[in-house]
This record gives structure tokens, C-alpha cells and sequence, in this order.
């Protein structure tokens, strides 16, 4: 992927949660006494059951969502003191509905309009817009409505256009929800190259089957506050910590614990065919 300008320094953390509340209008409770840090270059998976307040903890991060108490800090910067649009460069999100995203005419607009709106000049903003398209399989829709789309084409022009500009920090809510198995592994490479340049990953979703080979840190979320936080092994590789969060423990997992193998766990079925032959 070509870099663009911009990039954050190593300094830590990059986002740091202190005693986070967060409260609807309506005064729902959606966060709750929430206290999070991360590094630069981390995979984060957040995970829990719908309700679990997810959504509204990523939504604090970019600062569509200020805290009712607490703080929220990205690259230095409180995000109750600076506007969502002056983080949207460096912090990048594709929310679960792709449709609350789309507006423009054509698939190549939808692209360009961010690259344009951050002021790339115009030779840039064509290089990127190629890029994308090509990247994410959308060239033979690319003067086609957004809306004429298929659920799963809209997600991944969702995420083309957000890695159009590279933010530091890219936000995924339920990127594989409507792809099949060759895009999901697409995707999982383009992640694994985001982390190697040192970009900040954060995944929401409840496809514990994808998160499992990526082995991010793991964070479980139930009734707006985070019951576990830790390497997927530890997390993800044990029922108490799992069922926290009503989440199902991958099937690798499940078939390592039925063979009593000791952790660390297979994180691949080839991983696993090793395994099986060394036995």
C-alpha cells in the first residue's frame, strides 16, 4: 500500500480510556467505568454480544462520542477539547451499516471525496482511487451507485475509501459481515500489512473465526464494560473468559482442548495439521 504522509510517531499510548462513562440521551448506560490504553502497531478485537457498547466505545476514539465522565485521549490530544474532524485524519472508521456511510454518485466519487476533502492533490487522488478499486475487486462498479450495491460490495467500498487516505488508527465494526472466504482473507492480509507499517487496527466484531488466526489482543465487552482484555490465547483460549462475553470459543480452540494440547493453541488449521503429524 502506498504510504501517505501524516503518520504518528512510536510514542504510547495512541488511545488511552480513563474512567470512561458514557450515557445516551435517552440515559441508558453504554460504557462504564472503562480504562484502556493502546500501543502503537496493535491488533485490537473487541468482542461481546450485541448491547455490550462496542460500537460506542470505537465512536469515542474518532470523537463522534464524547465521554459523559472520564477521558479520552488520541495521539495526546482530549477529544473533548478537538472536533471529529480533525481526528478523522489520523483515525479512520467503517461502521457496521455501510449505508450510513455512502452519499455520492458513483463508486469513484465515494472514494475521492475523502482524498479530496483532506486537500491530496489531483494526480494522488487518482493513484489511490486505483488502488482501492483494484484492491478490493469494485473496478467493474466504479461509475455504478453505491446503493445499487450489494451489502458485502458496500462494506468493502466502506473500507476502500477509509485506507484511500492510510490513517494511523483504521476502525473496523463487523468488516466480515456479507464476505466470502477469498475477501475475508484479503482482508486479513491487508491488516497484517497495516500492522507492519505500524498503523493501529481496532476490530469489532463477532466472527471469532477471523479473529482467531490474526491472535490480536482480545478485548470481551458485557453490559458497557470490558470483563477481559489480553492475548487471544489467554482470552479466547478459555471457556470461563469467553462465556463472559456469551462468546463461542474458536473451533481450533475446541479441538485443541478435546485433544489436550497445551497452549499455545494452533492459530491455523495448517498449524493444527502439524500438530496432528508431530503427535
Amino acid at each position: 500500500m502506498p504510504p501517505v504522509d501524516g503518520a504518528p510517531s512510536d510514542a504510547s499510548p495512541v488511545v488511552s480510556f480513563e474512567g470512561v462513562d458514557y450515557s445516551h440521551p435517552n440515559g441508558t448506560i453504554a460504557l462504564r467505568n472503562v480504562n484502556l490504553q493502546m500501543s502503537s502497531s496493535e491488533l485490537v478485537a473487541i468482542m461481546g454480544t450485541n448491547g455490550a457498547g462496542k460500537s460506542t466505545l470505537v465512536r469515542h476514539v474518532n470523537g463522534l462520542l464524547k465521554p459523559t465522565h472520564g477521558k479520552v485521549t488520541v495521539f495526546g490530544e482530549d477529544t473533548k477539547t478537538t472536533t471529529s474532524a480533525r481526528l478523522s485524519r489520523r483515525v479512520g472508521i467503517v461502521f457496521q451499516n455501510p449505508s450510513n456511510q455512502l452519499f455520492a454518485q458513483s463508486v469513484t466519487q465515494e472514494i475521492e471525496f475523502g482524498l479530496k476533502n483532506f486537500g491530496f492533490p489531483d494526480e494522488f487522488v487518482k493513484d489511490r482511487v486505483r488502488w482501492a478499486l483494484d484492491t478490493f475487486s469494485l473496478g467493474e462498479y466504479s461509475e455504478r451507485s453505491p446503493m445499487e450495491l450489494s451489502g458485502g460490495e458496500k462494506k468493502r467500498l466502506c473500507i476502500a475509501l477509509v485506507l484511500a487516505w492510510d490513517p494511523s488508527i483504521l476502525i473496523l465494526d463487523e468488516p466480515t459481515v456479507g464476505q466470502d472466504s477469498e475477501q475475508k482473507e484479503k482482508l486479513t492480509e491487508i491488516i497484517r500489512q497495516l500492522i507492519g507499517q505500524k498503523k493501529n487496527v481496532i476490530l469489532v466484531t463477532h466472527d471469532v473465526e477471523f479473529v482467531w488466526p490474526l491472535q490480536p489482543r482480545t478485548i470481551l465487552m458485557s453490559n458497557a464494560s470490558i470483563v477481559a482484555d489480553g492475548p487471544a490465547q489467554e482470552v479466547l483460549g478459555q471457556k470461563v473468559a469467553a462465556s463472559k462475553s456469551s462468546i463461542l470459543l474458536p473451533q481450533l480452540v475446541d479441538f485443541s482442548m478435546i485433544s489436550g494440547w497445551p497452549k499455545p493453541y494452533p492459530a491455523t488449521p495448517e498449524e493444527a495439521e502439524r500438530k496432528v503429524r508431530g503427535a
